[in-house]
């Protein structure tokens, strides 16, 4: 259907800090989870991921939050002009000195944000009074457990991996899927395969995961067979095809079963070819 790249500009990112993928060399699949991503890669991309810095990473992720790359870029755009420190990412002249201090990292910035401001700059991005609210609640819990951007940015990168999903998510307004993807795209963790509604929906649907799972039953399926150094790439692919292929009301199989490039190794869970009917997998689980 399309032989895009992989968007330079979206949740994880440009190319920076990222490097090739390599294959073992094995041509092999240990599971049927690690077939589908190995498909998926060869459609789309294969990448490790990192280098992302760690604040903004979260930033963007909790403007993503229930709306799309389309609507959240321009917003993480605007708050990056408005907020961000350094003469690329100031403000234009004549606003009302919410902008940063030559010497202000984001955080410090956001955290002393009006909130109604910050509001009105990522309006794009959908609830954006809650997800003002939030980016200020995490800038100022930032400065106060870990000191500076700076700090924060080296906890995520070294830390346990268990800890500082932990962390995160006790942080309001942070959930799984929020926490993963600054494991995956800051911290450059290997075996987590962030879990979206796009990953939710298709996981089950293919049949590698089980039917009536919730996101963190996904997730656990995923990493449990996915090898560790593919996850990453996994997640974005599997988004990509969910946006192009497997969409949640209309997959690519209900107007031709040879359209979608993942149908031989897909069980169709919920999706009704012969009558052009869709359903959750989990309702479908239950017939």
């Amino acid at each position: 259907m399309s032989d895009d790249a992989e968007p330079t500009e979206n949740i994880s990112g440009g190319t920076e800090g990222w490097e090739a993928f390599a294959d073992d060399g094995s041509g092999e699949s240990a599971t049927r989870a690690e077939a589908v991503v190995d498909r998926l890669g060869d459609m789309y991309w294969q990448k490790a991921y990192g280098g992302r810095d760690a604040f903004e990473c979260l930033v963007r992720t909790i403007l993503s939050q229930n709306t799309s790359d389309v609507a959240s870029q321009p917003a993480h755009d605007a708050l990056m002009e408005r907020y961000g420190a350094g003469e690329a990412r100031r403000a234009s002249e004549g606003s009302s000195g919410d902008e940063p201090r030559d010497d202000a990292d984001l955080a410090e910035s956001l955290a002393a944000a009006e909130q109604s401001r910050l509001a009105e700059t990522i309006s794009g991005a959908g609830l954006y009074n809650q997800k003002s609210e939030v980016i200020i609640d995490a800038a100022e819990w930032v400065l106060s457990e870990f000191g500076s951007e700076a700090a924060f940015d080296e906890f995520v990168r070294s830390g346990e991996p268990s800890e500082v999903r932990d962390t995160l998510l006790s942080v309001t307004g942070v959930g799984p899927k929020t926490a993963d993807c600054v494991l995956l795209f800051s911290g450059g963790r290997g075996g987590v395969f962030p879990v979206d509604t796009h990953v939710h929906r298709i996981a089950r649907r293919l049949g590698v995961a089980p039917a009536d799972a919730d996101h963190e039953g996904v997730r656990a399926a995923l990493e449990r067979d996915v090898p560790a150094e593919k996850c990453g790439f996994g997640h974005t692919a599997m988004i990509q095809f969910g946006r192009e292929y497997c969409k949640a009301r209309k997959p690519a199989c209900l107007d031709d079963p040879d359209a979608c490039p993942m149908a031989d190794i897909c069980d169709q869970v919920g999706v009704y070819p012969a009558t052009g009917e869709v359903e959750d997998p989990a309702d479908a689980a239950g017939d």
